[in-house]
């Protein structure tokens, strides 16, 4: 991800600034909601000159991507697993309110990436969610938020684990136990997690693009060919509360990739641009969810299979989940190079620079435990939507969605009624935070049921049973 470059970027930097924080503190304390005062201006640009100045220090410059760069990259970031949930979803709430979720919270995701922006632009040392926290509410803000960040990468690693062993079972036919094809998903995983520099990362978001979006062509193609469904598509669909919430929380999983947006602007040559490029993701990204959720329901009937792969005949599945493997394994290892970085970088900073067998034992360490800790959810969560609905209400609910109304409200801090439009802006961000706050916690009620239902069946936990089929309810 972007986020690797800028780690990167902080760790130089994180001697120079140390001695900044402390005044910047006190700024913040002074006037944390003047984002448009002269004051906030100055600081903002003295801020923006020190990160200039910095990089003229390093051989390798971060900050010279266009808009249109960084938004490529983004739209390669960011469609991947969660895009094979959806027509699972629309099959699950009906045609219509399916159609409804996925451009209302798109177009709510794309308003929330633009406050990401603006709290970018005021306050230009932020680089990630950890540091955005470190603003708000000091090193405790800083604790929580940074633990959420890696927290949440390690489940999105998980879920690569789990849909390895998806793919493994539908290849080889169910070949042997699943608990050995998440283990050696998980090895390989590792094994491409060790180098501690992870170069040309942007070539290969690109290749996992590409053979996420090759996989779901195929299986568009062929399950219209086949159409192996025999039920009418249904405009609304009667569902219990926790089975249709759980579709919409994984559909909320398909735009989790704000946690990322700090990352992608620190990387832009103008950072300003931004909104161009968060433009260009979303005007892509929706459509594309729309046609792949929509085509893939119409053509296989109210039992399309979750991950949608999964559709197509025996041999159509084989071959898309055998296109999908990058998608499965870069993206994976991207996750959990950029969580292995976070901890290296905030705790073993020293041994960034080194090349002793104690630096390398340090990083490798960090990486075995972290993947251990993957396995180990992929193999207690085993079904493809009930793990991916748990990682939406646990940390899409606020990364995407109610941490943005909260930097809005900081921005705007004793401003909130200072005119009609600051009043229902003020209404709206408040209004997206309770919005977080309730997927949250309906999410995680909805998930919870889910995985308790399946734990009775022979899809429990570290079962060896095939988990490749899983249709809609």
């Amino acid at each position: 991800m972007a986020e690797e470059a800028s780690i990167a970027l902080t760790a130089v930097a994180t001697k120079h600034s140390n001695r900044d924080k402390g005044s910047v503190t006190k700024h913040d304390e002074k006037k944390p909601n003047d984002f448009n005062s002269e004051q906030s201006s100055v600081d903002a640009e003295k801020c923006s000159s020190k990160s200039v100045r910095l990089q003229g220090q390093l051989d390798v410059k971060y900050r010279t991507m266009a808009w249109w760069q960084a938004g490529v990259i983004m739209i390669a970031e960011t469609i991947s697993l969660g895009i094979l949930s959806l027509p699972s979803a629309l099959a699950t709430v009906g045609l219509i309110p399916g159609i409804i979720l996925i451009v209302g919270l798109g177009i709510l995701a794309t308003y929330t990436g633009y406050v990401i922006g603006q709290f970018k632009l005021a306050y230009p040392q932020v680089h990630n969610m950890a540091d955005a926290g470190f603003v708000m509410a000091g090193p405790i803000g800083r604790e929580i938020l940074g633990m959420g960040q890696l927290l949440f990468y390690v489940f999105l690693m998980g879920s690569h684990i789990l849909t390895f062993a998806i793919m493994m079972n539908t290849v080889t036919a169910h070949g042997t136990c699943t608990i050995v094809f998440a283990v050696v998903g998980t090895i390989i995983s590792l094994i491409f997690s060790l180098p501690r520099k992870m170069e040309k990362i942007s070539y290969l978001s690109i290749i996992s693009f590409a053979s996420i979006a090759s996989a779901v062509m195929v299986t568009i193609v062929g399950v219209g060919i086949e159409s192996p469904g025999h039920s009418v598509v249904a405009a609304t669909v009667q569902r219990s509360f926790s089975k249709g919430f759980l579709a919409v929380m994984n559909i909320i999983f398909a735009f989790s990739g704000h946690v990322a947006f700090f990352a992608f602007i620190s990387e832009l040559r103008h950072p300003k641009s931004f909104p161009k490029a968060l433009c260009l993701l979303q005007g892509v990204m929706i459509p594309a969810y729309l046609l792949v959720a929509i085509l893939i329901y119409y053509f296989a009937g109210a039992h399309v299979a979750s991950p949608a792969l999964g559709s197509a005949s025996p041999l159509l599945r084989k071959i898309a989940y055998g296109i999908a493997t990058p998608t499965i394994v870069i993206a994976g290892v991207i996750n959990g190079h950029v969580a292995s970085k976070y901890i290296y970088v905030r705790h073993f900073k020293e041994q960034m620079s080194q090349s002793t067998w104690a630096s390398y034992g340090i990083w490798a360490g960090i990486v075995c435990a972290l993947w251990g800790v993957a396995w180990i959810i992929a193999e207690a969560i085993p079904v493809f939507n009930d793990l991916l609905a748990l990682i939406s209400a646990l940390f899409a609910s606020w990364f995407t969605y109610g941490l943005s109304g909260v930097f809005w409200l900081f921005l705007n801090y004793g401003q909130y009624g200072s005119g009609s439009k600051k009043l229902c802006l003020s209404v709206l961000n408040v209004g997206i935070v309770i919005l977080g706050a309730v997927m949250c916690v309906m999410g995680l009620y909805a998930s919870g049921m889910a995985i308790h239902d399946d734990a009775t069946s022979s899809k429990g936990s570290f079962s060896c049973a095939d988990n490749s089929l899983v249709s809609s309810p």
